[in-house]
């Protein structure tokens, strides 16, 4: 199915279904995607590289957000929060943690009551400038899709090394100061079942959520076209229960249908 790409470093404000009003920051190349998974339901399309020389500086992103941020002041905009999102992952610019030194003074500057987030993979954590630069900001978003290799690598299909305990033992290292993201979907894969939702997946992925503990829980289905063709969206009602068994683990939950 057709899908889409960011094709400027900052972009919006759009009102996102998660955080509000989001001003978009994409650290990749506009013209493809590039990460470390290559997920079925992603809406960026299938993954073109981990890797790209076409990355924009730190420099360039610095000004293309004040550019943005003082347009936004002169015409009088709201703004909740700054997401790195983008076509791929974030944290894989070499110059990550600098642009989110640069990001929080501009923010300080211009919108001091807006969040900063960053929605992550969680594949770059092994790296400590990565995670000192995601302790910085307000809202660290994780993804953990399922408590099963087997089903992120069909889900997700990781492009690197992966190793579910590993991720787990690096998650829990935040103490809480993180948000973990979770889509739940069910269907087919090249003529392959795939289900995080079963009782199974449910149970087990709780169990780690329960050891990492973090601040909130994201709770959300597809909602828009896939690269993947055979994926079915839950409903809000079934969202909304696996976010009440989060819940009983005293653990906050933001339901997105």
């Amino acid at each position: 199915m057709s899908t889409f790409l960011f094709d400027s470093i900052v972009f919006g404000p759009v009102r996102s279904r998660r955080l509000g009003a989001s001003l978009g920051m994409n650290l990749l190349p506009p013209d493809r995607k590039v990460c470390s998974f290559n997920c079925v339901y992603c809406e960026c399309g299938w993954t073109d590289s981990i890797d790209s020389d076409m990355l924009p500086s730190r420099g360039q992103v610095q000004a293309a957000l004040e550019y943005k941020l003082k347009k936004m002041i002169s015409g009088g905009e709201g703004l909740d929060v700054i997401t790195f999102a983008g076509n791929g992952e974030p944290t894989l610019h070499p110059d990550f943690s600098g642009i989110i030194d640069d990001t929080i003074e501009l923010r300080n500057t211009y919108f001091p009551n807006a969040d900063i987030a960053v929605l992550s993979n969680a594949t770059m954590l092994h790296r400590p400038d990565v995670v000192a630069a995601l302790k910085r900001v307000d809202k660290n978003i994780l993804k953990l899709d399922s408590a099963f290799e087997a089903t992120i690598n069909a889900l997700n299909q990781p492009l690197i090394r992966f190793d579910l305990k590993n991720l787990v033992d690096r998650l829990m290292a935040f103490e809480g100061k993180l948000i973990i993201q979770s889509l739940f979907v069910r269907g087919s894969i090249n003529g392959i079942p795939v289900d995080n939702t079963t009782p199974a997946e449910i149970s087990a992925w709780l169990k780690l959520v329960d050891q990492i503990r973090p601040s909130e829980v994201m709770i959300y289905t597809i909602a828009r076209d896939t690269p993947a063709n055979d994926l079915k969206k839950l409903s809000e009602e079934e969202l909304n229960g696996i976010a009440q068994k989060v819940e009983m683990l005293g653990i906050a939950t933001q339901v997105s249908a």
